[in-house]
């Protein structure tokens, strides 16, 4: 059993953290952390008011645990093999809390988005580029470390069609314009705390659009030289629209091939879909990673999100294009797999490679 802390504890991803941790076969939260004015409550009191899962209550393993304070490293070092780190802090301030603990020998699990452009940090959705978790290695020599590393998972936006587009790419995808319709929760709120978003669609969130056009090129590259190297294609132009839905994530995507399928060699590969975590019984593997709806109303937010406990992708809507070549719509949980659970999928697989 993996002695985990879980750094950003009182925030939305931090208490989903909480939930997908408990009780979990690998792994066992050993402490909580946050900012300063949370240290020193009980993790009860410090999320008094602020928790997000009115229908779910704390876990009792975790309520009465004293929230540490997160730049208390040394603390923690001792009482966590690794962390996840779900802070909200500016870019540059993140970045050096986390090469911090992992300069400390504690291995870190991040969804922020401070090192992701880094070319020796993997930036992981396991089952489609599990591979670039060796850069690892080149990292651990640019920080000097035996065992801290950092690793991230993407963007919640692009965990909707990136996993649709990946099992594609072998007819090598050129253009891809995508939609995407983001919940509440993507900002870290509830209707209760952001009443300003019932009935309406707010069209920015702020850098949201450049991490989805960018993002994608990494995953989808290679290694060279124990460093990613971003592909060139496809060119992706994105808009990010923030929509009154608790959680979810939906994309519509229309695409051009270099070359173009037939609508059976789509359905196919999605279908027969082979990834780097199968065989790997990992905890929290989908049983199905893609799934092709085909009512022609599907997938709905409401009603499709926790497809694989919130771990799986769906698809729907497959059809030509008129400027393009095809389109289809898809959807993903953006707190589960967008978030803290595609953070545990890492941790799980990494361990699975002997990295944690």
């Amino acid at each position: 059993m993996h002695r985990v802390g879980i750094i950003g504890a009182t925030g939305m991803v931090g208490q989903r953290f909480t939930l997908l941790l408990n009780n979990h076969p690998w792994f066992q939260v050993s402490c909580v952390a946050a900012s300063p004015r949370s240290a020193g409550k009980s993790y009860r009191e410090a999320v008094d008011g602020r928790w997000a899962f009115q229908n779910t209550p704390i876990p009792d393993t975790i309520a009465d645990m004293t929230v540490l304070d997160a730049a208390n490293i040394e603390t923690i070092a001792k009482q966590a093999d690794f962390v996840f780190c779900a802070v909200d802090m500016p870019k540059p301030e993140t970045r050096a809390l986390e090469e911090a603990y992992a300069k400390a020998e504690v291995p870190v699990v991040s969804t922020n988005s401070a090192v992701r452009h880094l070319d020796d940090v993997p930036m992981l959705i396991p089952e489609i580029n599990g591979s670039h978790a060796h850069v690892i290695l080149t990292q651990r020599k640019r920080l000097g470390t035996k065992r801290g590393f950092i690793t991230v998972k993407p963007n919640c936006s692009i965990q909707s069609y990136v996993p649709a587009i990946w099992p594609l790419l072998k007819f090598e995808p050129v253009e891809l314009i995508t939609c995407t319709y983001q919940s509440i929760s993507g900002s870290g709120k509830t209707f209760d705390t952001w009443p300003e978003m019932i009935d309406n669609v707010n069209p920015l969130i702020p850098g949201e659009d450049e991490k989805s056009e960018i993002e994608p090129l990494k995953i989808f590259g290679t290694v060279a030289d124990g460093r990613i190297v971003n592909t060139g294609l496809p060119v992706i132009s994105a808009q990010c629209i923030r929509v009154p839905t608790t959680d979810g994530h939906m994309a519509a995507v229309s695409v051009r091939f270099k070359r173009k399928p037939t609508v059976e060699q789509i359905f196919d590969c999605w279908k027969n879909v082979k990834t780097a975590t199968d065989g790997m019984e990992l905890p929290s593997s989908p049983e199905q990673f893609l799934k092709y709806m085909p009512e022609p109303d599907r997938p709905q937010t409401r009603l499709d999100r926790d497809f694989g406990n919130g771990m799986g992708i769906t698809i729907g809507r497959l059809r030509e294009d008129p400027v393009l070549d095809y389109r289809f719509v898809c959807l993903s949980h953006n707190t589960i797999r967008g978030a803290a659970g595609g953070g545990v999928l890492t941790a799980e697989y990494l361990c699975k490679l002997g990295y944690l």
